[in-house]
């Protein structure tokens, strides 16, 4: 009978918050101002705000309670480059379907288009973003998700730009489908762990399309990373997985597809470089996995620093590159096995699919290069046909221990898409 009693308090107790829970109406031909900052200090916990079609200059908004907030189709919320336009300081908030545009920059704070502040299972998403500084920022917060929105930028120096999707300090977060193009970062991670990066476009960035700093247990599945300063790095963090995305047309003086910087115990695979000036740099990057990924007519498929240790490429295609492998050490502390590599002219008697001569993929004249960037201009010169011939003569020269024992004759048919 207690037992009963309990729970028909429990279901009571949640069906008079039910019952309470009201659905607000805020229309821009109402006439009067800030609407929705009215409405969001009347509306009670678990109400939903229905914001119509209109422009709504308003800045400063606060969310201290559990509410849903919906926008309907050309609902915009107008900041007028006079601040921070939407707080959220509560656990159980979602905001859909909103234009929110012109926070305006601050050197001395970090303005938000919405941020969320030491709150719990808070969903942003379907939102479209425009001139924000900082798009969506997230700090202290657990469970959240941001999902399909769009957050537009329109950075000119690193300086003076914010990140389109910014997470410090944050756990269990998933930011996926999302857009972002025109920040200073695209995403940006720094003491975040136990998170998902899945499926986002981040392109146009002026220094990368995806960062890492500090976070731990996390993973970036196919996502596409195109035309930034950089793809993506990936510091000073472990067991991080990084699988099935594309690093594409990140070109420039000291761009990569990805950078791997003090990082330990990852996975990488299935992942596509393509058109970048180096597909992937490592420095000091230890037991990372490195397998079943295509680099594709990149500069530099791989430069990977002497103080790398223990990382296996296994089985990945390079084709088209212009250097294969760069290294600055003469020893080999990596493993090297089973990868197609387009410039390997060995043969294959026995026809068991892998070459009868170890492949060295680091080339003399991409080390002379290293040391002398103006040296590629000779690229296709004689001096380089020689270089080729001194290889082959005195193979000390190159990296003795830096071979491939079984290089693949045919490229492996992984998408390439």
């Amino acid at each position: 009978m207690k037992r009963l009693l309990v729970v028909w308090m429990v279901i009571s107790l949640f069906a008079g918050i039910e019952a309470k829970a009201a659905v607000w109406h805020i229309r821009s031909d109402e006439g009067g101002e800030n609407l929705i900052k009215k409405a969001l200090e009347k509306a009670n916990a678990y109400d939903t705000l229905y914001i119509h079609s209109g422009n709504y200059p308003e800045h400063g908004l606060l969310i201290k309670k559990p509410i849903t907030i919906i926008g309907m189709e050309n609902s915009v919320i107008d900041g007028k480059f006079m601040g921070e336009i939407l707080t959220i300081m509560s656990d159980n908030v979602q905001v859909k379907g909103l234009t929110i545009q012109n926070v305006g920059e601050d050197f001395l704070e970090d303005r938000a288009g919405i941020r969320i502040v030491e709150a719990s299972r808070v969903i942003i998403e379907e939102n479209h973003l425009i001139n924000t500084f900082f798009g969506i920022y997230l700090q202290n917060a657990t469970d959240c998700q941001v999902r399909d929105n769009t957050v537009v930028g329109s950075a000119i120096q690193e300086a003076y730009a914010g990140n389109a999707i910014h997470i410090w300090k944050s756990q269990r977060i998933l930011v996926e489908n999302n857009l972002v193009k025109g920040h200073r970062d695209g995403i940006y991670l720094e003491f975040v762990d136990q998170s998902r990066i899945f499926g986002n476009t981040s392109e146009d960035n002026l220094r990368y399309g995806l960062h890492f700093m500090f976070s731990n247990y996390d993973s970036y599945e196919r996502n596409t990373f195109q035309r930034n300063g950089s793809g993506v790095a990936v510091m000073f963090s472990k067991h991080i997985k990084m699988l099935g995305n594309q690093f594409n047309d990140n070109w420039g003086g000291a761009s990569y597809g990805i950078l791997l910087k003090e990082i330990s115990d990852g996975l990488m695979e299935g992942n596509t470089f393509r058109h970048n000036t180096v597909g992937v740099y490592a420095e000091g990057a230890n037991r990372i996995d490195i397998q079943k990924n295509n680099f594709l007519h990149n500069g530099k498929a791989m430069d990977i620093k002497g103080n790398c240790m223990d990382n296996n490429i296994l089985s990945n295609n390079f084709i088209g590159n212009t250097f294969e492998v760069l290294t600055n050490s003469k020893s080999n502390l990596n493993h090297f096995e089973g990868n197609y590599w387009g410039q390997y002219r060995g043969y294959d008697i026995d026809r068991d699919g892998i070459g009868d001569v170890p492949y060295r993929p680091v080339n003399l004249f991409a080390l002379v290069t290293h040391k002398i960037p103006a040296a590629s201009i000779l690229l296709h010169s004689m001096l380089v046909q020689s270089l080729e011939l001194a290889e082959k003569l005195f193979p000390q020269i190159i990296p003795e221990q830096l071979l491939d024992e079984k290089p693949r004759i045919k490229p492996f048919s992984y998408d390439q898409n």
